[in-house]
């Protein structure tokens, strides 16, 4: 089947293959791709607005055992740069998320070996206790499942006590590239593509928030983007199914591999890091292949705002969340921002031509500035 015949197929509402998905990856040129892609999210939701999320990501530690070639944040444990934040800390950020009207935490760590599920679920109880106004999103898969190892427990009996204690939702941190061929290389210490659906699974039986997330740039083959893309879109499908819900939405960004372990082994290798018009070809793809996302987030800290405002018009309806701060992606090697102010947000938003709305983590808008976009 052509490209043109396979677009018109993703357009008319039918669901793409994976040998079709592979022929766009190989043959596709974006601007076609992006104004199908571009189609397909407006049948799929409001075409004049653009949500966006007031939050922070906290890093409430850097200590790590899982030693991924891609990442520059970790430290090992009993480092010198290793740390665990206190809950002055916590305190400090929190209020300063407060004072912009912020209304979610994404906290995300390392696989620390010393901290049990007991200061995990003390930790939550707090936040829950001193910011019940603040929903808080933690722990990735892989975060979820060391903690599990570190207590050889059922890894639902550990999503079941974080989420009692207040644990809101799960990030899609740690997916990566869901090849295992790709993991083995990249990330030899770190959770299987099956360990990580296996999390979300529970995740969605439990009734928590998450997300699917994508990286690409690591030299993976165009074959093992599509295992990726098929493989949260089966899970989708069986967590809607099941429980009706699923992933609330997916993003992608490409890897940062300027200043990270693997840097010398991606210039033997040949590797060109992905560049903007190889991620905005995969925001389209992902639009176009996976029908069961209603929301596709665009990635303006790797990408930058010209790359993020055209992922508006290639796919994405989702300009992301304020972040306030961003350490691992930065410490990779990002040129781009760390953190954006909730004005600059909403007028890039407008800059591209749409309405922007303020959302919570599960899309439920919360205010919208109703002004004509420019």
């Amino acid at each position: 089947m052509s490209v043109p015949e396979i677009l018109k197929r993703a357009r008319d509402g039918r669901r793409l293959t994976p040998d079709e998905a592979l022929a766009l990856y190989r043959e596709g040129e974006f601007i076609h791709m992006g104004a199908a892609a571009h189609a397909v999210r407006c049948a799929q939701n409001d075409p004049r607005t653009v949500t966006y999320l007031v939050d922070r990501n906290i890093n409430y530690s850097n200590v790590c055992i899982t030693d991924c070639l891609f990442c520059a944040f970790f430290r090992p444990p009993g480092d010198a740069e290793a740390y665990v934040l206190s809950r002055e800390e916590f305190a400090r950020k929190l209020e300063e998320l407060r004072a912009i009207g912020g209304t979610r935490i994404l906290l995300q760590g390392g696989h620390h070996p010393g901290l049990k599920l007991e200061w995990y679920e003390d930790l939550l109880r707090w936040l829950r206790a001193e910011y019940p106004d603040i929903e808080v999103n933690a722990f990735s898969p892989s975060e979820v499942t060391h903690i599990a190892e570190v207590e050889k427990m059922p890894l639902e009996d550990v999503i079941r006590r974080l989420a009692a204690a207040g644990l809101a939702g799960i990030p899609g941190g740690g997916a990566e590239i869901l090849d295992d061929a790709v993991r083995e290389e990249i990330s030899p210490k770190k959770l299987r593509t099956a360990g990580w659906l296996e999390a979300m699974r529970l995740a969605h039986k439990h009734g928590l928030a998450t997300t699917a997330s994508m990286v690409i740039g690591f030299g993976e083959p165009y074959e093992a983007r599509v295992n990726h893309l098929l493989r949260i879109r089966e899970l989708q499908d069986e967590s809607v199914a099941k429980h009706g819900q699923g992933f609330t939405a997916f993003i992608s960004w490409t890897a940062q591999l300027d200043t990270v372990p693997m840097s010398g082994l991606a210039r033997r290798k040949g590797i060109r890091p992905a560049g903007a018009q190889e991620y905005l070809r995969n925001v389209a793809i992902a639009r176009l292949f996976l029908d069961n996302f209603r929301h596709h987030g665009a990635s303006w800290p790797t990408q930058g705002v010209a790359i993020a405002q055209t992922a508006l018009n290639a796919g994405c309806d989702d300009y992301g969340s304020t972040m306030m701060e961003e350490n691992v992606v930065s410490q990779a090697g990002a040129s781009t921002m760390s953190s954006i102010l909730v004005d600059e947000m909403v007028l890039q938003i407008r800059e591209a031509g749409f309405v922007p709305a303020q959302r919570d983590t599960r899309y439920r808008i919360l205010k919208r500035n109703e002004e004509v976009a420019v």
